[in-house]
Order: C-alpha cells, then sequence, then structure tokens
C-alpha cells in the first residue's frame, strides 16, 4: 500500500490561501496635529464569530461599519476590538463650566446665610464636585480624520491577518508532519499481520487441544478459522485511513476556513485508528495504534485553532 501517493504537499505556501490560525493580534497608530488614534484587535479561536467591540464615543456612529468590516474579513474567532484616541495638543475638549460655577456660587452663599451655617472653607474643590461644572465640546470629526481612522483600523486587521498567516504555515507544516508520521506506523502495520494469524490460529489450536477426549476436525477447524480471521481482518480500516490521511492534506491546501472540516477529519481518523487497535490482537501491533493516537491527539489539539 503506497501511503500518501500523488498527495502534493507544498511547505512554502505562505499567501492568504493558506489555512489561517484564529489566534492573532493586529495594532495601528496614527497622528494627527491636535490628536493620536490607537487601534488594537486581537483574536482567539472560537467555534464562530464573537466580537466585542470598545469605540471611543467621539466614533461610536462608525461602530456598525467596522464591526461589518471585521466580520468579512475575520470570518470567525473570539475577538476584541479597540479604538481609543488621546489629546497630544494644547487644546482639550473639556472645559470648566464658568457660569455654572458662579451661579453654584452664589446659591452656596445664599443658602448659607439662611440657615446660618458656616461657608466651606475649600471653595474649589466643592464646586468642580458639582454637576455640569465640567463641560466636553462635542468635537465634529472632519472628513480627513474619518479617513486616516478608516485607514488605520484597516492596517490593524492586516497585521491581525498577517499574523494569522504566519501562525497558520507553522500550523500547516505541523500538521503535515504528524500525517506522515501517522503514514510510516501505517506502513509498518502489514509486517505485523501475518504473524498476528498465526498466533491467532495457534492460540485456539492449543485451547482446543487442551480439551480432554475432543478430537479436532481439521477441515471443520480451518472452515471456522477463515470465519473468525475475516472478522478480525483490518484491510478496509487501512485502506480508509490511509484515504482519510490523503484527504487532510488536499483539505488543508486547498485554503482557510478549513478548520472545521479538518476537525471531522480528524474524527473519521480516529475511528478507523480506534478499530484498527480492537482488532489487532498482537501485542507490536497495539503499539503501533498508540503511537498513531498520540499523533492523531497532537493534531485534534492545534485544530481547534484552525480558522
Amino acid at each position: 500500500m503506497n501511503v500518501l501517493t500523488g498527495i502534493k504537499i507544498n511547505f512554502a505556501k505562505t499567501n492568504i490561501d493558506m489555512i489561517q490560525s484564529m489566534t492573532g493580534f493586529g495594532k495601528s497608530v496614527a497622528e494627527l496635529s491636535n490628536k493620536k488614534i490607537t487601534v488594537e484587535i486581537k483574536s482567539l479561536n472560537s467555534k464562530q464569530l464573537d466580537l466585542s467591540a470598545r469605540v471611543a464615543s467621539s466614533y461610536r456612529e462608525k461602530e456598525m461599519d467596522f464591526r461589518n468590516k471585521i466580520s468579512q474579513k475575520l470570518e470567525r474567532g473570539k475577538i476584541d476590538f479597540i479604538i481609543y484616541s488621546e489629546n497630544i495638543g494644547n487644546e482639550t475638549s473639556s472645559k470648566i463650566n464658568i457660569p455654572i460655577l458662579e451661579s453654584y456660587f452664589n446659591q452656596i452663599k445664599d443658602a448659607s446665610d439662611r440657615l446660618n451655617v458656616e461657608l466651606p472653607k475649600d471653595w474649589f474643590q466643592i464646586l468642580l464636585r458639582m454637576p455640569e461644572a465640567i463641560k466636553t465640546e462635542v468635537h465634529e470629526i472632519d472628513e480627513e480624520e474619518m479617513d486616516v481612522l478608516e485607514k488605520t483600523v484597516n492596517e490593524a486587521i492586516d497585521r491581525l491577518i498577517e499574523f494569522r498567516i504566519q501562525e497558520g504555515k507553522m500550523l500547516h507544516d505541523l500538521f503535515v508532519m504528524k500525517i506522515q508520521n501517522i503514514a510510516n506506523l501505517l506502513l509498518e502495520v502489514p509486517k505485523y499481520e501475518n504473524e498476528r494469524i498465526e498466533k491467532i490460529k495457534s492460540k485456539i489450536y492449543d485451547s482446543l487441544a487442551k480439551i480432554e477426549g475432543y478430537e479436532i476436525d481439521k477441515n471443520r477447524f480451518e472452515q471456522e478459522m477463515i470465519y473468525y480471521i475475516e472478522k478480525l481482518d483490518i484491510n478496509e480500516e487501512k485502506h480508509r485511513l490511509d484515504n482519510h490521511l490523503k484527504y487532510f492534506i488536499e483539505t488543508m491546501d486547498s485554503g482557510h476556513g478549513q478548520g472545521k472540516k479538518l476537525g471531522f477529519i480528524c474524527q473519521e481518523m480516529g475511528r478507523e485508528i480506534n478499530t484498527l487497535g480492537s482488532k489487532s490482537n498482537h501485542a507490536e501491533l497495539q503499539k503501533v495504534v498508540v503511537r498513531m493516537k498520540d499523533e492523531l491527539e497532537q493534531i485534534k489539539e492545534q485544530i481547534l485553532n484552525v480558522l
């Protein structure tokens, strides 16, 4: 049996069509004359898209547009998206509301006179705590700032995708190695098969021979052995496992967005390996099966992070 015949394994593949990891981080910073805008986006694995966004209040009107863009480009994952801005100029959007402070000052003096209560010693601290003592001016976002914001968001998303691609390349190489290891172990199975059948026959024959007064009909014995050995035949399992290994590589190299499908293929490989183990009846063959399971478990641990 020729394992992985005709399957092209492309180790050098690094473009966006390669499988991608769901883990990634992207950050972009832009500076205007009086403001610095920072966009950060982080992604972890998830069965579906789970997007959490924290957007500076001045950019809140664009939040839905950014959410839609992220959904289209990132497809799946637990995603944290943050936009924040800070003033770097001499002016601030928060101002002390002088008329309001004057009004509170006069009201407190009037209340002190009427109620015969001593006036406060720290006027300023009290006045600044009063409602609306500090007013924040709403900053109108001009077209230039909006263009810079959108460019910054796009750069952060693109950097996260680049991160995902690099992580995906490492996963791709890991999976190829593990799949090839299972294929190599599958090639070890035939050398134990003849020995395995002879041991089964010998064990049954010896057990029957120990029965006192029992005469063995060799023709009937051979017929029963053929029936029994057919039930323990593992050729179909070997063939199906070989096909699953090839299909895994084909699916992986077909492009990103294949994580769930690769997970299903792993489940099918696991079934065939388990059946090989249950039918083996041979210590060395069971060791081969255990090694296959170990390789497959390492694939399954990482497959959850594939987009």
